[in-house]
C-alpha cells in the first residue's frame, strides 16, 4: 500500500512539474518573445471569451488549435487574427483569395479575410473549464489543496523514514 501511494505521489509530482514547465514556456513566449500566443508542437490553446460561437463553443471553453492555414475548408472552425484581437468563427465560404467566416450565434457574416490572417483550425473543444478555473482560482480552495498535498507528502515520508529506522534495528 505504501509503495502504491508513493508511486501516485511521484506521478502527481512529475505531472505538476511538466505542467509548470509548459506554462512557464508559454509565458516566456508571450512575455519575452512578444508573441501573441504560445506555440508548442504546432498547436496552441485559447480560452473563449465571447458568445459568438454559442451552442458549439461557449464562453469559458478552451479550444486547442492546430496552427497553419493549409487544410482549412468550408464549415471548419478557425481562429483568425483581426487587428488587435483574435476571433474564433466558422468558415461559411471560401474562394481562391478570400475566406468569409461567421460566428454560429451571429446574424451576419464577417468581412472577408485572407489566408494569411488564419492562425489555425480548431481541433478540440474542452468545455466547462471556466467552472474549474473559478474553483481552483479561489484562494481558499487553492491554499487548502496545497496544504493537504504537503501534509500528505510529509506524513508518508515520515512513515517511510520511521520504517527504515525500524528495519536498521
Amino acid at each position: 500500500m505504501k509503495k502504491v501511494i508513493k508511486i501516485i505521489i511521484n506521478i502527481i509530482m512529475v505531472l505538476a512539474i511538466i505542467i509548470i514547465l509548459l506554462v512557464g514556456y508559454n509565458l516566456f513566449q508571450i512575455k519575452y518573445l512578444k508573441q501573441d500566443y504560445g506555440k508548442l508542437f504546432g498547436y496552441t490553446i485559447f480560452k473563449v471569451i465571447t458568445g459568438s460561437m454559442s451552442n458549439t463553443i461557449e464562453i469559458g471553453d478552451i479550444i486547442i488549435v492546430k496552427l497553419g492555414n493549409n487544410d482549412i475548408e468550408v464549415n471548419d472552425i478557425i481562429v483568425i487574427k483581426q487587428e488587435n484581437y483574435i476571433v474564433t468563427h466558422r468558415i461559411i465560404e471560401r474562394n481562391e483569395n478570400n475566406i468569409i467566416t461567421k460566428g454560429d450565434a451571429n446574424n451576419k457574416a464577417d468581412e472577408p479575410i485572407t489566408t494569411e490572417q488564419v492562425i489555425g483550425k480548431v481541433v478540440k473543444i474542452i468545455p466547462n473549464i471556466a467552472i474549474w478555473e473559478r474553483v481552483f482560482a479561489t484562494p481558499e480552495v487553492f491554499i487548502s489543496l496545497t496544504i493537504t498535498f504537503i501534509l500528505c507528502v510529509l506524513v508518508f515520508s515520515y512513515k517511510d523514514n520511521k520504517n527504515m529506522e525500524n528495519d536498521k534495528k
